[in-house]
């Protein structure tokens, strides 16, 4: 829910509306259009979108805002378009995992990229010098990642496998998803038939999808064993449909194979001859479509050349961290999972027996450290580089931001700075720094800091949208020392 006191909608163009009209201003980060009633109180709306007169039923009051839902449209926007999905709406039992299907997808775009420059400004007093243009692919199946649930209802007599409906912790009714691969899409009917023949239909929570390039990955979730017979309904499925099966009995740790062998799961980086294996249960990017171009755009901002070195922080599997081995003299990942360190370095070898005389990667070792307790010292310890690649989870980057801040403030002699650790006089900060963010409000924080304490200007910053349909705001930042 946004809160009024940080978000404030343009004020309405129009002066006089008839009894309880509402004129829709702005959009805010849950997708919900923003209104003012004429004694000046915020009302976020369900369904709406800017531009539009709308009427509202009130469902939420609080002193300063009010939460309703549209109950009908008197002037439409002309970015207003038909849902692609029938799942999708404000209706009962409605599918809660799109917000934005009524808005065209270059509309959504242009909502996100605001959203960003606000957060950069009202958060971060940042500024970027340039805008970025938007990184778009596929606005439909491009969901090669996702966490399905499964849910046998007796009274229905019937299973359920989708995303919760809206604001419910129900699972909503689904016979198709539009934003799955149309191979998954088509394979929803027949996953509930399934899982509806199973002994085990009722012990078995959840589904998770992972695609890779050629191979398609289900993660079944199942509380108690299964037996032989539902074991061979599994395969029989499989054969069908061409998936691999996974199980899952426990933790993520007890993800296994049905039936070992069969072609690994993979996704590739054409543009720098790299191929990542990965788990079913490891953290990839929800669309490759887009991760590809993430990638090479990232790699050309951040511009690394052969006499320099790299450090590339939250590697994960190395996403980025191959990549800028074509480029580099020496690449560093850091990361905070020992297993995703272990498994980056297989990556790394594997692609290094696969490259070509003369193309081979450069000098490149990974560590694990929890990045959240970064201090000065750590920082220094882990050696001057020229260059930084930054792709943090939700939470930001707030303990390495404040670190480089923290030896900047102290270099300049500001008051109250923290001590200079010993081996300080010979580390230099990166030049260049290409932050992606899941999250534009930790992405603003962290600029913040950049900008106004350890000495960056932004001098780029833009949207991706890895999530069309969805309020999700992917970005990326460039800063520069000076």
């Amino acid at each position: 829910m946004s809160d009024p006191t940080e978000f404030s909608p343009p004020p309405p163009t129009s002066t006089v509306l008839p009894p309880g009209w509402l004129e829709v201003t702005a959009m805010d980060m849950d997708a919900q259009g923003v209104a003012r009633k004429p004694d000046g109180k915020v009302v976020f709306i369900d369904g709406a979108l800017p531009t539009e007169l709308v009427s509202a039923n009130t469902h939420r009051k609080k002193n300063n805002w009010e939460q309703a839902s549209l109950t009908e449209v008197h002037r439409q926007s002309s970015q207003r378009v038909q849902p692609g999905c029938p799942h999708f709406g404000l209706h009962a039992g409605a599918c809660g995992g799109c917000k934005m299907q009524h808005l065209h997808v270059a509309a959504q775009v242009a909502v996100k990229q605001r959203v960003l420059e606000d957060n950069l400004w009202h958060l971060g007093k940042v500024k970027a010098e340039t805008i970025l243009r938007p990184i778009e692919g596929p606005a439909w199946g491009y969901r090669y990642r996702a966490r399905l649930s499964v849910r046998y209802v007796p009274k229905k007599d019937k299973v359920l496998v989708g995303f919760h409906e809206r604001k419910s912790r129900y699972i909503a009714d689904m016979e198709t998803c539009k934003i799955l691969p149309p191979h998954v899409d088509a394979m929803l009917m027949p996953l509930r038939a399934l899982i509806g023949s199973m002994a085990a239909r009722d012990t078995c929570p959840q589904i998770e999808l992972a695609c890779g390039d050629t191979v398609t990955a289900l993660v079944l979730r199942h509380l108690e064993p299964l037996s032989p017979e539902d074991k061979d309904k599994l395969r029989a499925f499989a054969a069908v449909h061409g998936v691999q099966w996974w199980l899952q009995p426990k933790g993520p740790e007890t993800v296994h194979l049905l039936d070992e062998g069969g072609e690994p799961l993979a996704y590739g980086l054409p543009d720098f001859g790299i191929t990542m294996p990965f788990k079913p249960t490891d953290f990839t990017q929800v669309n490759p479509h887009i991760n590809r171009v993430l990638v090479t755009r990232a790699l050309r901002l951040l511009d690394a050349r052969k006499d320099e070195r790299v450090i590339d922080w939250f590697c994960g599997l190395g996403n980025f961290t191959l990549p800028i081995a074509t480029q580099a003299r020496e690449v560093l990942g850091i990361e905070g999972s020992e297993a995703l360190v272990a498994r980056s370095r297989e990556n790394y070898q594997s692609n290094q027996a696969q490259r070509q005389d003369g193309s081979a990667l450069a000098a490149t070792s990974f560590v694990a450290r929890n990045l959240f307790e970064m201090t000065p010292e750590m920082l220094i310890a882990d050696g001057a580089s020229d260059k930084w690649l930054v792709d943090p989870p939700r939470e930001g980057a707030f303990a390495l931001s404040k670190a480089l801040a923290d030896i900047h403030q102290a270099r300049i002699g500001a008051e109250d700075a923290p001590p200079l650790p010993a081996g300080h006089e010979g580390w230099q900060p990166p030049r260049r720094i290409v932050y992606v963010s899941c999250n534009p409000a930790t992405l603003a924080r962290d600029a913040g800091l950049l900008v106004h304490q350890a000495g960056y200007r932004c001098v780029a910053a833009g949207v991706v949208n890895m999530f069309p349909h969805t309020a999700h705001v992917e970005s990326m930042a460039v800063f520069e020392r000076g």
